[in-house]
C-alpha cells in the first residue's frame, strides 16, 4: 500500500536505494526517499516505524521476482476458493510479505463477510499466515490504476501518502461543468487534485463580486452572470441583452451584491450519486 516508514539505520542509504527492513508485519522491501530529519518527520502523520535490516542484495531482488510468480499462483487460488465458498466479495490483489511471515489479501465488499471458511483453507493452502484487508475504492485505484485524465500517472499511487477530503463544493468552484465524467477519477470518487489548487480558487473569487450583482462598468451598467476565477474576469449581461467578458479591474461600483450562488452550465447535479458528494 506504499505506506511510509521512519526507519533506525547504522548505514547511510542514498536516495532511491532497495533495502530490506523489519516492520510491524515482518521482514519487508522499499525504497529510501530521504534521511529522516526533524522537519521531514514533523511533516509526517503518525508515520510507522521499523528497521533497515541491510541493502538488497542480488539474492534478494531474485526473491522479489519469485514472490511476483508465486503471488500470481496464490491469487488464482484465493479466487477459486471465494467461488467455492459463494462469498460476495470482489479480490483486488494478494501480497506475500518479503519475509515470508503472512499472506494479504485485498478485497472489496459492500457487506461485511464472514470469511473464517475462507481464512482457514487459505492457511492450510499458502502454510503461513493469512490476512484479510478490506479496501474502498481510492485504495483500490492506488493498487490498481495506472494513469489518470492528465496523461500523467495517478497521484495515489505515486506522491500521496493519505486521500485528501474532496468535496463537492470543490468541483463546482473549478469546473464549468459538473459531469461526473469529467470531475471522476479511476476510482469514481472526486479527483483527488480537485483539492490541490481549491485554496487558490477561494482567495482569487474573494476579489470578484458575486454572481447575480448589479455593477457599473465602463462600458455601462450589467449584471453578473459567470466568474472567470483565474484569469479575473466576468461574464456581465449588459443592460441591452448583451454579454461581454469585462476583465475585473474594470468593474467602478458594484450597486447591488448578489447571492454568490455559482451558476453552473451544462451541468445536472441530480446525475451525481450519493458516493460522489465526500471522500
Amino acid at each position: 500500500m506504499r505506506t511510509l516508514h521512519v526507519m533506525q539505520s547504522k548505514s547511510d542509504h542514498i536516495r532511491g536505494a532497495l533495502v530490506i527492513g523489519r516492520t510491524s508485519r515482518g521482514l519487508e522491501n522499499g525504497e529510501v526517499l530521504c534521511e529522516a530529519t526533524d522537519e521531514v518527520v514533523a511533516k509526517m502523520n503518525d508515520p510507522s516505524s521499523g528497521s533497515i535490516q541491510r541493502e538488497a542484495t542480488s539474492q534478494d531482488l531474485h526473491e522479489l521476482n519469485r514472490l511476483k510468480e508465486t503471488a500470481l499462483d496464490e491469487f488464482n487460488t484465493c479466487r477459486r476458493l471465494i467461488q467455492e465458498l459463494k462469498l460476495n466479495m470482489d479480490l483486488i490483489d494478494v501480497e506475500i510479505v518479503f519475509g515470508g511471515e503472512r499472506v494479504v489479501v485485498y478485497y472489496l465488499s459492500d457487506d461485511r463477510i464472514d470469511f473464517r471458511e475462507l481464512v482457514k483453507m487459505l492457511s492450510s493452502e499458502f502454510q503461513t499466515r493469512v490476512e484479510m484487508r478490506q479496501l474502498g475504492a481510492r485504495d483500490e485505484a492506488k493498487l490498481l490504476a495506472d494513469y489518470g485524465d492528465c496523461g500523467k500517472p495517478v497521484c495515489c499511487n505515486t506522491h500521496l501518502d493519505k486521500m485528501p477530503p474532496v468535496t463537492m463544493r470543490m468541483a463546482k468552484l473549478q469546473k464549468p461543468t459538473l459531469d461526473p465524467n469529467k470531475i471522476s477519477g479511476r476510482c469514481g470518487r472526486l479527483k483527488c487534485c480537485l483539492r490541490y489548487e481549491f485554496d487558490t480558487y477561494e482567495e482569487y473569487q474573494k476579489d470578484l463580486p458575486p454572481i447575480g450583482s448589479d455593477i457599473i462598468t465602463s462600458n455601462g451598467r450589467g449584471r453578473v452572470i459567470q466568474q472567470e476565477i483565474l484569469s479575473q474576469q466576468l461574464l456581465v449581461e449588459m443592460e441591452d441583452r448583451r454579454r461581454v467578458l469585462v476583465p475585473a479591474s474594470d468593474v467602478l461600483s458594484v450597486l447591488k451584491r448578489g447571492s454568490d450562488r455559482r451558476q453552473e452550465p451544462n451541468s445536472d447535479p441530480s446525475t451525481l450519486s450519493d458516493s460522489n458528494s465526500v471522500e
